[in-house]
């Protein structure tokens, strides 16, 4: 779509997370200690706590960190405990937006995440208002500059999904979560290094945002974000590249 860059979107999100780094380990630490207790320590038949720890290399998180997560979370050296929860609802100009918490006090996540919803002219909704649009997917996102046909080869031969080229020239990789690190690993080893990988949730319709509408959701993504118990954020807004120039 003219005006929208995925790879605009992809850089701002890296940039505000670099910004974030501390409260960034603080919420890896925390899917790590959860996915141990729930599959156990050994992230070998584990695949929820591999992508914990892949998230965790990627930030440069010390070893040391990631150790002594699994330990108190498997070990009952007075670990924390806590519970998985997703809310739904509209952002401005009626994007939809999907907050997925692990928190250890309910009451107070849904109030910090409804202000957040409000204070930025959104809404939250009932359960299941926007996650029909949204499915789970491995995603490989390439920088513009690469060769099409080549990525296309190599992503299919090693299983993926569907391959899509972006107006902006970067690519995207499309995986089924449970074959997410065989197709990224094998393209890593054909030379295609990513600029993002991870499984997420991926919206089937996109809502294009421009001018205020587009900044005031900017806005409640970072809200949202720099809550301590939200772990992702995901949404369908198309975010007009001027305003991400502008953040």
């Amino acid at each position: 779509m003219a005006g929208h860059s995925k790879w605009a979107n992809i850089q701002h999100r890296k940039g505000a997370q670099d910004k974030k780094r501390g409260k960034i380990f603080t919420k890896i630490i925390r899917e790590i200690g959860t996915a141990a207790r729930a599959g156990g320590p050994d992230p070998a038949s584990n695949p929820r706590l591999r992508l914990a720890m892949d998230k965790a290399r990627l930030q440069s998180m010390p070893k040391d960190n990631v150790e002594r997560a699994i330990k108190r979370a498997t070990g009952g050296e007075g670990a924390d405990s806590f519970q998985e929860v997703r809310y739904e609802g509209y952002g401005p100009g009626g994007v939809a937006v999907m907050v997925k918490c692990l928190t250890d006090n309910r009451n107070r996540t849904v109030s910090d995440v409804r202000y957040a919803f409000s204070k930025y002219g959104g809404n939250l909704g009932a359960d299941g208002s926007v996650g029909y649009l949204f499915n789970q997917v491995g995603l490989i996102a390439f920088a513009p500059g690469l060769d099409e046909e080549r990525v296309l080869d190599a992503a299919l031969e090693a299983g993926a999904e569907d391959v899509v080229t972006n107006s902006d020239g970067s690519i995207e990789v499309l995986t089924d979560p449970a074959d997410f690190e065989k197709v990224r690993d094998a393209l890593a080893r054909t030379g295609f290094t990513p600029a993002e990988a991870e499984v997420t949730m991926r919206a089937s319709t996109s809502t294009p945002l421009t001018g205020a509408q587009a900044q005031s959701m900017l806005d409640m993504l970072e809200a949202l974000e720099d809550l301590d118990d939200v772990q992702d954020v995901y949404s369908n807004a198309d975010i007009a590249d001027e305003v991400l120039a502008r953040a």
